[in-house]
């Protein structure tokens, strides 16, 4: 199998964690202030990758080449968690993972940008056609002639950008650093971010499934991008970004058994123009001179 084979694979999986944190993120809102949670979850992530490291290969690459891009990585992903989180506490999670599939668009314009990677006309077309697939999902009132949405649906926008920079950053660094050096970094500069919230805002759970949740967000997390950071390593960005559409596969299963969330027509039909701009954006391009067939 090739190295980009293993990096799609492993971008599935990553997802895949990462649907399971958010389910159980929602669940949590209702008992703990999002910053907890936050906190919690990249705080678990540092421990656990560090233990892992350390008993897998008997050291912590914790030394980056490139130590202010790893924190400002860190810190990109903190903020994209923290702004769905605050939209999870108020929407579907159906509703505002559609929403943020606007983050592989978003990927593959910074990736041309930012890394120089081929982005062909087709591509562009595949972006654009997807923005227009996250308008349909926001619902605006003149094209449902109902109700403005909740405001927080608008959140995980903000969420899509930062993770864009997330990933562009992820690509960028696995240039110049271990693997295993970022997968430890992910968590550092956002565990010490939110840590200065948690004397105004900790609760302490009252029970041990509330300690239980907090430490398996974390621990999601962990493996979820433990493995994307590996399928950047061995993919382009450009070329992984679109993978995230299969999210909401898992995400409609979660809200509607765990919440009783069946997405509406809005949310159906803006994904599915935004899928659609995923595919223009995945298929491979052909080669000049290549053989028909």
């Amino acid at each position: 199998m090739s190295a980009t084979l293993v990096g799609v694979a492993l971008q599935l999986v990553a997802i895949a964690f990462f649907v399971a944190m958010d389910t159980i993120v929602k669940l949590l809102t209702a008992s703990f202030p999002v910053p907890q949670l936050m906190f919690t979850r990249f705080a678990v992530h540092v421990v656990l990758v560090a233990v892992l490291l350390r008993l897998f290969t008997g050291r912590l690459p914790w030394r980056s080449r490139a130590p202010g891009l790893q924190a400002v990585r860190s810190l990109c992903l903190c903020s994209a968690n923290l702004l769905f989180s605050l939209a999870l506490a108020r929407v579907p999670l159906s509703d505002a993972t559609a929403v943020n599939f606007a983050s592989p668009l978003f990927t593959v314009a910074m990736a041309a940008l930012w890394l120089g990677e081929r982005v062909s006309a087709r591509r562009w077309l595949g972006v654009v056609i997807g923005l227009l697939g996250v308008a349909v999902a926001l619902r605006p009132p003149f094209l449902t002639g109902a109700e403005a949405p909740h405001w927080a649906i608008l959140l995980p926008l903000g969420t899509a950008l930062f993770y864009a920079v997330y990933q562009i950053l992820t690509r960028r660094l696995a240039r110049v650093d271990d693997p295993n050096t970022t997968i430890l970094h992910t968590g550092i500069a956002a565990a010490l971010a939110t840590a200065l919230a948690q004397p105004f805002v900790w609760q302490a759970p009252a029970t041990g499934w509330g300690w239980t949740g907090l430490l398996v967000i974390g621990a999601l997390g962990a493996i979820g991008h433990g493995f994307l950071v590996l399928a950047f390593a061995r993919a382009p960005a450009s070329l992984l970004a679109p993978m995230t559409y299969s999210q909401l596969i898992w995400a409609v299963l979660a809200s509607f058994l765990v919440f009783g969330h069946a997405p509406d027509r809005f949310t159906w039909l803006g994904a599915a123009i935004i899928t659609l701009g995923g595919v223009l954006v995945a298929l491979p391009d052909r080669r000049k001179g290549a053989a028909p067939g």
